[in-house]
């Protein structure tokens, strides 16, 4: 028992963990010689109490498995806030660089209901902020569904789009052309996808202005936030993607008419009037792990078959889109869109969170980090010792591991939810200190 319940702590939470069958096998390896040591230490899963090396699944979505999208949250917000303030290898100098909050909405595809609230509603009414109503069409059969789930497929390119403007905006606004632009300037930034509840794909993005090269470099002399938010209103009013021409019926993309723009201040700015760094990043992270389900109540997961909408309760809207995209994924003209595929997100099939090199830290360092950590932790409890590795020996790890299904038994199940909540890793000063 103390073995099992040890493995599945191992877990954090993961209540979907991957069951992977094989074993591990770390020997001495003399670099000189090419001669191979006796085994230092052997995982056999077969040894293990669970009868598998169990994994954490780390899926993003708090739909699916909430223990790994919170771990995913976390990584995102440290992410965004070591661009914002400096740390895990950026300057803590990004500061003092020009920084704006920019949030890109979708266009309008026909009225819906909205403002929950005391403003009153189109409909007539007052709409509380749960209503299921929020986000429907006042007149489903007027509202263009098809454009609606187009604009969500070309979502992504029109972001690309914009990023090329936004460079170009910049030069002008420099006196540079936009090739003498990377001598003297680099933007950086971070962004994240979030479905309105009328299912239209929207971007938060934090958009910073760096030197040449990078956060490392300091900003240059007629670079701030007003001129960045000048550029980006700019670019955004003219990036635009064509797309494709169903039944006659020419389709371009562009963003919506609302375009927010803030400038992010520092982390003692706050009492409700400035845009903290702190803020940016809880809010991004927030919509790191949420995707159209959250929004719409449609589905987390890919459809097989069109059929089984019919055994599924999804708000109408949301069925009808899905049904649109589906649709449209049979034209062979749209075969690269792949609507059949991305069908359960209405269309949209770009990463929701994305950023550019030299923004910040990454995803994939966090995690590395948190393993070594996590690693070193398991050798203290070994008992190990911290000897210094012989510059002519290192480790060779002989492994093989075979997928052996997906999930907890329901034993196993039973164990995982007796166990305590694991500790929360703080992600500001408020919880540090709470």
């Amino acid at each position: 028992m103390p073995g099992i319940l040890r493995q599945l702590s191992g877990l954090g939470g993961c209540t979907n963990p991957v069951r992977l069958a094989g074993h591990r096998t770390e020997h001495n390896l003399d670099t000189n010689t090419g001669e191979i040591g006796p085994a230092l230490r052997r995982l056999d899963s077969a040894e293990l109490p669970a009868g598998d090396l169990l994994v954490r699944c780390g899926n993003r979505r708090t739909t699916r498995c909430p223990a790994c999208a919170e771990t995913y949250r976390r990584d995102t917000f440290h992410l965004i806030t070591a661009g914002l303030r400096g740390g895990k290898g950026t300057p803590e100098t990004v500061t003092t660089h020009p920084r704006v909050f920019a949030t890109f909405t979708a266009p309008s595809f026909g009225p819906v209901h909205n403002r929950p609230g005391i403003r009153a509603c189109r409909c007539g009414r007052r709409h509380a902020a749960d209503d299921p109503a929020l986000g429907s069409p006042l007149a489903p059969d007027r509202y263009d569904y098809e454009a609606a789930v187009l604009w969500n497929a070309h979502a992504g390119a029109l972001w690309r789009r914009f990023s090329i403007h936004l460079r170009r905006e910049i030069a002008r606004r420099a006196g540079l052309t936009q090739r003498e632009l990377p001598e003297h300037a680099r933007v950086s930034f971070a962004k994240v996808a979030e479905y309105q509840k009328r299912g239209a794909v929207h971007f938060h993005a934090v958009i910073r202005l760096d030197g040449p090269a990078g956060g490392d470099t300091p900003p240059p002399h007629w670079a701030s936030a007003e001129l960045l938010g000048d550029a980006i209103r700019a670019a955004a009013s003219r990036a635009v993607v064509p797309g494709p021409v169903l039944d006659g019926r020419t389709h371009t993309f562009a963003f919506g008419t609302q375009l927010d723009i803030r400038t992010i201040y520092g982390p003692d700015l706050d009492g409700g009037q400035a845009l903290t760094d702190r803020a940016v990043a809880a809010y991004i992270a927030k919509y790191a792990t949420k995707g159209a389900e959250t929004a719409t109540g449609t589905l987390d997961r890919r459809l097989r078959f069109i059929a089984e909408l019919a055994t599924l309760n999804l708000p109408q809207h949301a069925e009808r889109l899905i049904r649109t995209a589906w649709a449209l994924g049979a034209r062979k003209d749209l075969a690269h869109l792949r609507l059949r595929a991305w069908a359960h997100m209405l269309g949209f099939r770009g990463h929701f969170s994305t950023k550019t090199r030299r923004y910040s830290t990454t995803l994939g360092a966090l995690r590395t980090a948190r393993a070594e950590w996590q690693r070193l932790q398991a050798a203290i409890a070994r008992g190990d010792d911290a000897q210094p590795v012989d510059d002519e020996e290192t480790t060779l790890v002989l492994a093989h591991w075979a997928y052996a299904g997906t999930g907890l038994t329901a034993t196993e199940e039973w164990l995982a939810a007796s166990l305590a909540d694991t500790p929360t890793i703080p992600t500001s000063e408020g919880d540090a200190a709470r």
